[in-house]
């Protein structure tokens, strides 16, 4: 992509990188800028060389050979690369739009719909009063979070601190409805990186290639945080749940436990944004608060406070969204974009500006990405509340096999 650091997948096989990776035309893209860059001659070498197309066709006519739930995630895979494929077209001017429903069902298997934060608001503004916070609700919430907001030099600290906290969470609610293959694979191997004017809020890199003196991995990653984020300490509460434990880390160091035991395949070492595992992915570290405290829904959580920042990052994703919806659907600018995500789901200022600009514009994660999360959230929700932790929880973290979010109920056993 050329953006330096928004990585946005997994490469932990030992496996060599492929030829698409390491050609010397890959890196001259690379200081391009990608496909929005300044030289689209750089693509158009890169695409003379590299059959980029034709690898993805190749993958989905291999799903074909393997039948069952292998088969399936392939096919899903094969189908969200194709339309990835097809943006990046788009956006170098050598092919046709790419509307937003394709993207859309190719993620999820459902066509776009609006957000509706109705629900979220009240119980939003019920919490407050409870707080002693009345009056305007946008206002209340900004004192709310003005209150409790997190200090920037305190980030590591607190982090550190909340990470303990989840893991000894996880190891009581969690892992005892796990096969006992995943005990002792380390949850929270994590770096936390303030990075200065990011445009994003934080993305968290699983890496998993470091090893131990006897060959096993150590499951690293490192999450590079926007120093700039506008957050409270209940809302970063649950940042940590979803980026570390018992979210993102967790489900990418179990997935490579699975790989290294030979329960996995390859493709479970690529674990790609912009694809329906991702969708699965964000719905399991959305629900991950939940799970750590053995809960199904917010408010049977143990603290108002935690409650309300839970309910608080449950907007922001009816707002990535709406944000989706408004930009692409109904085409309206950036500036209306915003003041509809801090007025109707009460963002702050920063992640309004963001999620209807950087976030909501962007070719690939405005059209595919940030749907995402709403959904995959409310998929996960239902599931758990359909089926006990001992059947869902390891069909959610591949245990029965890699899945993603249209296949992973038919791995419940």
């Amino acid at each position: 992509s050329g953006t330096g650091r928004f990585i946005a997948d997994s490469w932990y096989s030992d496996e060599p990188l492929p030829e698409a990776y390491t050609h010397p035309l890959a890196a001259k893209v690379r200081e391009a800028g990608g496909v929005g860059g300044k030289d689209p001659k750089a693509i158009d070498d890169y695409v003379s060389a590299i059959d980029i197309r034709g690898a993805v066709r190749d993958v989905a006519e291999g799903a074909k050979s393997f039948g069952g739930l292998r088969g399936a995630y392939l096919e899903g895979l094969a189908l969200c690369c194709d339309v990835m494929w097809d943006l990046a077209m788009e956006v170098h001017g050598k092919g046709d739009p790419v509307s937003h429903d394709r993207c859309q069902f190719a993620m999820t298997g459902e066509p776009p719909e609006p957000s509706d934060p109705s629900s979220k608001k009240e119980r939003v503004a019920e919490l407050l009063a409870m707080a002693g916070y009345s009056g305007n609700l946008l206002a209340a919430v900004d004192a709310w979070r003005a209150d409790r907001m997190v200090p920037r030099k305190a980030i590591k600290a607190l982090g550190d601190a909340f990470i303990a906290q989840f893991d000894a969470l996880t190891e009581r609610n969690v892992m005892p409805h796990l096969p006992e293959h995943l005990t002792g694979v380390p949850r929270a191997n994590v770096e936390f990186l303030p990075i200065e004017n990011a445009w994003f809020s934080g993305s968290m890199n699983y890496i998993g290639r470091a090893r131990n003196t006897d060959g096993s991995p150590m499951y690293e990653s490192t999450y590079e945080l926007n120093a700039s984020l506008q957050i409270s300490i209940p809302e970063f509460q649950q940042l940590v749940s979803h980026e570390v434990v018992p979210g993102h880390v967790t489900t990418f160091a179990f997935l490579q436990k699975l790989f290294v035991a030979g329960r996995l395949g390859f493709e479970g070492t690529v674990l790609t944004m912009n694809t329906r595992m991702a969708v699965l992915a964000e719905g399991i570290a959305n629900n991950a608060i939940l799970m750590a405290y053995g809960v199904n829904d917010a408010r049977e959580l143990p603290d108002r406070d935690v409650e309300l920042g839970v309910q608080l990052a449950l907007l922001q994703d009816d707002a990535k969204n709406q944000s989706s919806w408004l930009t692409w659907k109904e085409k309206l600018p950036k500036e209306e974009v915003a003041k509809v995500l801090r007025n109707e789901f009460l963002c702050s200022e920063e992640r309004a500006d963001k999620l209807s600009g950087a976030w909501g514009r962007h070719p690939l994660l405005g059209r595919m990405y940030l749907p995402a999360y709403r959904y995959g959230t409310m998929a996960v929700a239902r599931l758990r509340e359909k089926h006990s932790p001992e059947a869902i929880l390891p069909a959610l973290f591949g245990c029965n096999g890699l899945v993603d979010m249209t296949t992973v109920e038919r791995a419940i056993e």
